[in-house]
């Protein structure tokens, strides 16, 4: 069997992360700068953004074209190491 990266996707492939922290306008424009990083062809309008019921957090789903596992494993280290981020799914 030929030698295969421990992952069951196929690159290239959309995929999406779901990104939350706390709701202000800086988190939204830390996210695309970290995304637009690691994936330069990530459009910014595709952005979608959702506030919690108590407005205090904010949820952003960013789908990008995904190329490899390492730009996700490297993507995924950036967006949760950030002190604005809370949590990456």
């Amino acid at each position: 069997m030929a030698e295969r990266e421990d992952t069951l996707l196929e690159f290239p492939c959309a995929f999406p992360l779901k990104i939350m922290g706390l709701s202000g306008d800086a988190l939204a424009q830390t996210v695309l700068a970290i995304m637009q990083r690691h994936a330069p062809d990530f459009d910014g309008a595709t952005m979608e953004m959702r506030a919690s019921s108590g407005g205090k957090y904010v949820s952003l789903t960013c789908t990008i074209n995904a190329t490899s596992k390492a730009q996700l494993d490297a993507l995924y280290r950036e967006l949760s190491g950030h002190p604005m981020v809370k949590v990456v799914l």
